[in-house]
């Protein structure tokens, strides 16, 4: 049984009493001439006489986050999309039944309002109210307007009241989309084709995560959720489009963290004819120009670290990375029993399926992921942890794949993507070798994918972006979860 609170019972009795007057509590369109950012960008240049020369009518609507009423007059704060606005209402402008409508107003009431600007004692820019609308009843409270929502998970889950009490939700919000859109244009005005990808997929493969699995009933099979585009976007490259880049979700089922959401969206782009290097560079000015067009500067503070996203961005291999930190020279490193010994000494955990490139990757994970602070390209990963990516030509036993990282964070994973299907089908076998030995994130094989590559891929690049962490960089939010409305949480 649902047990209401006196205000919330308060709040349906004023519902009953608003239909008893004719006032629909759930209100019909309500056509507007400004927000109330236009009104203070537009008018706040204006004095007191000016605006009364001007005599500026303006119809706006919002909801109530402030109110007090003196007699036959008051004030509202009145807050949009954009922000707040102040409005007079006065007896004898709005009349009888509609200052009755106001007085009995609620914090969270919807309404709409007809007046002209003027500037108040305290030379606040306000609306003098000539019409009053009410638009829609609140009928639960908004919460203490000194408190907000306290407790971070319970406005992360009712996302819609946080965005009412939360001016940097509503900030985040308004952020991303425009973050997203100068992604696509930036990809646009070079020459990519954005495509679509199937988001069911009949084998799993573009990445190491473990999948959500679903059932189709017509064709009888199991289809995952993907977990990368990295494959349909190849076999575009081979069918001869060349640049081709996709924005969207991706599904992995696996642990939750303020770096982790199991459902996110990232930009995947391929190019051929370019390979690591190149990559690197597409890298760094995507990013860079993404973050002047949207704040203006390269330059930003990220949880009170000053960082600066201005090209070049800095370059080592994870190999002098990890030298630089412990003094280990893992290209010297060549036999298994020697990387456990190294492993063990440094207190790092060797899975069953772990073969030298997985210990080098523990290493990095452990002592030098956590001391990256500015931009850096993470190049010449291990071949056993990168089964997509080239060999490098000059040792085989690490690949050109990069990935970058910002405060300790990974944001960009890139490669020579390879392009022999010979030397694919033996990555293929050696993943599937690991799902026996127990690494559930390991590919399966892909045959029709390389088939795609026996009918030829030219020489190319690729690079997966995510999207959600450089909102996150952007919008100086400590949690993934702040920057996506309707993250996945825990049952209360």
């Amino acid at each position: 049984m649902i047990i209401m609170t006196e205000q919330e019972l308060f709040r349906f009795k004023k519902v009953e009493e608003l239909k008893e007057l004719g006032v629909n509590p759930f209100g019909e369109r309500f056509d507007r001439t400004h927000l109330s950012k236009q009104i203070h960008d537009e008018f706040s240049k204006y004095t007191k006489e000016e605006l009364e020369q001007i005599n500026k009518t303006v119809i706006v609507a919002g909801r109530i986050v402030l109110k007090r009423v003196q007699g036959k007059a008051g004030f509202i704060t009145l807050q949009d999309r954009d922000g707040r606005i102040q409005i007079y209402v006065r007896f004898n402008d709005v009349g009888e039944f509609s200052f009755n409508l106001f007085k009995h107003s609620d914090l969270g009431d919807i309404i709409g309002i007809e007046g002209h600007l003027f500037r108040t004692k305290t030379n606040e820019l306000t609306v003098w109210a000539k019409e009053y609308t009410h638009l829609t009843k609140a009928l639960r409270p908004l919460p203490d307007k000194w408190g907000g929502l306290q407790d971070i998970e319970e406005a992360r889950r009712r996302r819609y009241v946080d965005l009412i009490v939360n001016e940097k939700a509503r900030e985040i919000a308004i952020l991303r989309p425009k973050i997203i859109r100068s992604f696509q244009r930036y990809l646009d005005n070079r020459g990519f084709i954005e495509v679509e990808t199937p988001i069911l997929q009949g084998i799993l493969g573009g990445a190491s995560a473990r999948p959500f699995v679903t059932y189709h009933n017509t064709l009888d099979m199991n289809f995952y959720l993907r977990i990368a585009t990295e494959l349909h976007l190849k076999r575009l490259i081979v069918g001869g489009l060349e640049k081709v880049y996709e924005i969207g979700r991706l599904f992995r089922n696996e642990g939750m963290s303020s770096k982790h959401n199991p459902e996110f969206t990232t930009v995947e782009a391929y190019q051929a004819y370019t390979d690591m290097e190149g990559m690197m560079e597409l890298t760094e000015n995507l990013l860079s120009s993404v973050t002047k067009d949207v704040l203006g500067t390269y330059d930003i503070t990220y949880q009170d670290k000053e960082i600066s996203l201005k090209p070049p961005f800095r370059r080592v291999t994870m190999c002098d990375a990890i030298k630089k930190e412990t003094d280990i020279n893992f290209k010297e490193v060549t036999s298994l029993e020697e990387a456990k010994l190294l492993a063990n000494e440094y207190d790092i955990n060797v899975e069953k399926h772990f073969g030298i490139g997985h210990i080098i990757e523990a290493f990095f994970d452990k002592y030098v992921e956590p001391n990256i602070v500015e931009p850096t390209f993470i190049y010449e990963y291990p071949i056993e942890i990168s089964p997509l990516a080239k060999k490098n030509k000059k040792n085989p036993r690490f690949t050109d794949r990069f990935e970058l990282f910002i405060d300790s964070r990974e944001y960009a994973n890139a490669f020579s993507e390879l392009n022999d299907p010979i030397d694919q089908k033996e990555r293929f076998e050696a993943q599937l070798k690991e799902r026996e030995l127990g690494n559930e994130e390991a590919s399966e094989m892909d045959v029709d994918f390389v088939e795609a590559l026996e009918y030829g891929m030219p020489p190319t690049g690729g690079v997966g972006i995510g999207i959600d962490r450089f909102v996150m960089l952007l919008a100086d939010a400590a949690s993934i979860r702040d920057v996506i409305l309707f993250p996945h949480m825990r049952h209360k």
